[in-house]
């Protein structure tokens, strides 16, 4: 067996082959992955608008909405519109390199979803905890020393988990179950022992997503008890922190079921372990202009003062 293994060259071209099962109807999925990719771009391009147009919105908690909504508007950019073709048009191949790409900065910007959070999380510890010294703690100096490890972090996990992938040989099969190069759909294809690519995205997990969820959970459970010990309404609070709370909830439901259900022999269907491997990338990208923007009572007004003028000035036209 290894000796046909080193006779066999790796395979350096794939098919993304998501849905395969679906047969004829697989081109109907264009419809509602299109509607969302749509409202993605449009929600969060709105959403960086306001905030970089308005002098109002240019403090530490909109900031950091700008930042959400960047990444939010950027991580679909990066599989969404291959996925579309292949569903229109079954255009499904990518070449080796071009997969490892694809999943290093799919997999960069998602790590930056739940760490946006941790950040938003420390800006309302700061804010509700700490009032009077929050713009010294907010201040960008000091706040860079909470940014800068974090991001580092981000890109190194994710360096050594593609660049690991990237050694294998596949020289037995071509076809990736999926409908972009998730990591452990490509690692899959791999000839030889790929317990170290399993260990090594595994840890990934608990390191970035977890690990960010973690801090938030006890952020707000600090948050919280400040709160009730003080005697103080709670409502603020609660207005500016449930928000976060059911984003963190539902994110990590979606990423330990997407992440988990490549390493545990379960019997679910392939189908429905692409959509959640999917949907927890572009779950947050969709709505989360939608939970922070709209929530938030300055950004709301701001939005609809915006699409007033813009129909009032076609209506001029």
């Amino acid at each position: 067996m290894e000796l046909l293994r080193d006779n066999v060259s790796s395979h350096k071209h794939f098919i993304l082959d998501g849905f395969n099962r679906l047969g004829a109807l697989r081109p109907v999925l264009f419809i509602p992955f299109s509607i969302m990719f749509i409202v993605s771009l449009f929600a969060n391009s709105l959403l960086l608008y306001i905030i970089i147009s308005q002098r109002s919105l240019h403090s530490p908690m909109y900031i950091l909405i700008a930042g959400m909504a960047f990444v939010d508007l950027s991580l679909p950019l990066f599989f969404v519109p291959n996925m579309l073709l292949s569903f229109l048009f079954d255009w499904r191949g990518i070449s080796l390199g071009g997969c490892l790409v694809q999943m290093y900065f799919v997999h960069l910007l998602g790590a930056f979803q739940s760490t946006l959070l941790l950040w938003m999380a420390l800006d309302r510890y700061f804010a509700i905890c700490t009032p009077l010294y929050y713009h010294e703690c907010m201040a960008l100096p000091r706040f860079l020393k909470f940014v800068i490890p974090l991001v580092i972090r981000n890109i190194f996990i994710v360096l050594v988990v593609v660049t690991l992938a990237g050694r294998l040989s596949f020289c037995f099969r071509n076809v990736i179950d999926h409908c972009f190069c998730e990591h452990m759909a490509l690692v899959e294809l791999a000839c030889g022992s790929t317990a170290i690519n399993s260990l090594v995205g595994l840890i990934s997990v608990f390191l970035i997503p977890v690990a960010d969820f973690l801090f938030i959970t006890t952020s707000y459970i600090v948050i919280f008890s400040s709160v009730l010990s003080s005697g103080k309404s709670g409502v603020k609070a609660l207005h500016t922190c449930v928000t976060h709370i059911v984003v963190m909830s539902v994110s990590l439901t979606i990423i330990l079921v997407a992440f988990l259900s490549y390493r545990i022999r379960n019997g679910l269907p392939a189908a429905v372990r692409v959509f959640f491997s999917i949907m927890y990338l572009f779950f947050p990208s969709c709505f989360n202009p939608i939970i922070y923007g709209i929530r938030t009572t300055e950004i709301r007004q701001h939005i609809l003062k915006t699409l007033t003028c813009c129909r009032f000035v076609q209506t001029v036209d």
